[in-house]
């Protein structure tokens, strides 16, 4: 089933287009990466987001596009580095550009990516844009350096956990929300409503990302993945938090010292499900969801208004 509402097919394509034209580069070897990341696109739901606040405020136009193209690139350039610092050889199911071309030069092109958005915004004027999503960029810097500081000790508090999931995962997409609202609304607190939902649906989607970890389905990633790399997540942080100090003290231990056996990491996850962790942690994203949909619905019912509705209930009914 395409994730793309209908209400916004055309402009999508034309967004790709954009897109398209923002990535190019006079270095034959960039143009080669380049053509190999928009062949291996993902799901593309932050444009979707740009597009879709902007449309909620008027008509598309350029500034929205390059909105979106932004959002894109500036989103890429973080995967690409991610990839880089996590050594991770494969992304979407495509080897990762540090896998193809290794990490000197997966570095540069995340820095490339990242000096085209902010050259297309400032080139065009775009400065409310800009100023919106280069305060994302620094957001999602901290968030995740909160989530190294922190994940060292394993004493992790659910209001820490909501602090780094802000920064590295939801400040995009509510950037994402406010930068397409920017292009169309005239009011500020309008802008700033959309960057709130786009924040509270960001927090939801997370915490699906997290859930997935203790799932059975082909998700693209490993069953179990955050507990090898000591991430702790919400259903995990619930269980240690309500546990008795023996089961406590034993997940702590794997975590930290026996995180790579899989008998390990499995009774990790049994404790997890038998402590409630995954309801916890379900009944936590539904709340952030029903948070983002109340936002929304403070708009004037319309086309628009359904997609962003259904888009939003596919962060957290995705299985993937």
């Amino acid at each position: 089933m395409s994730v793309t509402p209908k209400i916004i097919e055309c402009e999508l394509k034309l967004f790709e287009i954009h897109f398209k034209e923002a990535v190019k580069s006079r270095v034959a070897l960039l143009d080669r990466i380049m053509a190999y990341i928009v062949k291996r696109k993902g799901k593309q739901l932050r444009p979707m987001f740009v597009l879709l606040s902007a449309k909620l405020g008027g008509t598309i136009n350029e500034t929205s596009y390059r909105a979106a193209s932004l959002v894109e690139l500036l989103h890429t350039a973080t995967l690409v580095h991610d990839d880089v610092v996590d050594d991770a050889m494969q992304r979407r199911g495509f080897f990762s550009i540090n896998a193809l071309w290794k990490n000197k030069i997966a570095v540069l092109v995340g820095d490339y990516l990242l000096s085209k958005g902010l050259l297309l915004s400032l080139n065009n004027k775009d400065y409310k844009v800009l100023q919106i999503l280069s305060n994302a960029v620094k957001e999602m810097s901290e968030g995740e350096l909160l989530q190294i500081e922190k994940s060292r000790n394993l004493n992790l508090k659910e209001d820490v956990y909501y602090e780094i999931i802000k920064g590295k995962t939801a400040s995009l997409l509510a950037s994402s929300c406010a930068a397409g609202a920017s292009s169309t609304f005239d009011d500020d607190e309008q802008i700033e409503k959309m960057r709130l939902f786009g924040e509270k649906t960001g927090m939801a989607f997370q915490i699906k990302d997290d859930l997935f970890d203790y799932s059975n389905n082909n998700v693209g990633k490993p069953t179990g993945n955050d507990i090898r790399e000591k991430k702790l997540t919400l259903p995990i942080i619930y269980v240690l938090n309500n546990c008795d100090a023996a089961t406590r003290k034993k997940i702590i231990y794997i975590v930290k010292n026996k995180n790579k056996e899989k008998e390990q990491v499995n009774y990790v996850i049994e404790q997890v499900k038998k402590y409630g962790g995954i309801d916890y942690a379900t009944q936590k994203m539904f709340s952030f969801r029903d948070e983002a949909i109340t936002l929304l619905h403070s708009f004037p019912k319309s086309e628009v208004r359904d997609a962003l509705e259904d888009l939003v209930r596919y962060t957290t009914d995705r299985n993937y």
